[in-house]
This record gives C-alpha cells, sequence and structure tokens, in this order.
C-alpha cells in the first residue's frame, strides 16, 4: 500500500498543480520548499524548458530533494540555500509563478515580516504573474488583505485535497496575480 507521499508524488500532485495553474516551460519558485513535496510534481509539468528554484534554509531537506529528483531524472531543479533571511536571489520579473505553500505563518513571520516577503515575491514575478498560497495556519481573510495590500489581486481560491505534513489533508489554495502597474 503506498503512503500519501508516494501516491502524491506518483500521480495527484501533477493534477492538483496543473490545475493551480503550473503550466509547461514555467519559471517557478518554490520558497520554503524543504524536501520538494510541491517542487517535485511541479518539475515533471514544467518539462525540460522550465525550471524550478526550490529554495529554503534546511540543508538536509534541500538534499533529500535533490536524490529524489535525480532518482527521477529530474534536472530542471536548482536548489537555493538560504541562511533564513527573506532576500529572493532572483531578478526582476524573472518569475513566473511563486508557491508560498504553508509558508506564511503568523507564528514564524512577524507581520512585517510577511511585508517584506511579498514585497520580495512582487519583485521577482514577471507582470501578471501567479502568486499561489497555501495558508494553513492563518485565517484566509487575513492572508488575503496583507496580500491585496502588496499590490497583487485575488483571483481565485481553489479547495483541495493536499499534502501537508506527510499526509492528505483538505486545504484551500489561494491564488493572486501580481498587478502590472
Amino acid at each position: 500500500m503506498k503512503s500519501d507521499i508516494e501516491r502524491w508524488l506518483k500521480e495527484d500532485g501533477e493534477k492538483v498543480l496543473s490545475e493551480i495553474g503550473i503550466k509547461e516551460g514555467q519559471v517557478i519558485l518554490d520558497f520554503g520548499c524543504g524536501s520538494g513535496i510541491y517542487s517535485l510534481p511541479a518539475a515533471k509539468i514544467i518539462g525540460t524548458q522550465g525550471k524550478i528554484y526550490a529554495l529554503d534554509k534546511n540543508k538536509t531537506e534541500l538534499n533529500e530533494l535533490m536524490r529524489k529528483a535525480k532518482s527521477k531524472n529530474l534536472r530542471n531543479i536548482k536548489i537555493v540555500k538560504t541562511s533564513g533571511e527573506l532576500k529572493i536571489p532572483s531578478g526582476d520579473e524573472s518569475i513566473d509563478m511563486v508557491l508560498l505553500y504553508d509558508v506564511l505563518h503568523s507564528y514564524y513571520l512577524s507581520a512585517d515580516e510577511r511585508r517584506h516577503l511579498l514585497r520580495e515575491v512582487y519583485r521577482v514575478l514577471k507582470s501578471d504573474a501567479l502568486l499561489s498560497v497555501y495558508p494553513e495556519h492563518m485565517e484566509s481573510e487575513e492572508i488575503k488583505r496583507e496580500i491585496e495590500e502588496a499590490s497583487f489581486y485575488f483571483e481565485v481560491e481553489y479547495f483541495k485535497t493536499i499534502i501537508h505534513d506527510d499526509r492528505y489533508t483538505q486545504g484551500h489554495i489561494l491564488n493572486f496575480r501580481r498587478s502590472g502597474e
């Protein structure tokens, strides 16, 4: 019997991530990627013309992600080790989609830190690009307000079965567009 993670990585992850907007050829930033539970299926979707920047501060998890990517022959993932600062080492308007999945926590990040991170996300996203958020530990309305105040506009909310803490759960995914100014 397959574990939830095995089933997600083999079957369900690609389906869910395609439905929320990941497309072939895109450049994706998975901020706080951990061991790649979203990066790996996204890498399959975007194909050889796309690229995933998998950013995390945990070197062990990044190594695990690269081990899994290599075993699946995925060469479009580039790991980005950070020291935990909320700076994204990418050029302005260079990313098609940012995933902030289970990252915007009020107990990990202060309101000022969340605003700073959202400014960084805005900077690296191309005009009209997508910010996809899985706000597991914050109220949807609170996070919507904060993201909209950072010059994004709310586009759609999905209610999906996704992986969280290594098991399937029902969760809301909120997609925002970077306003073109």
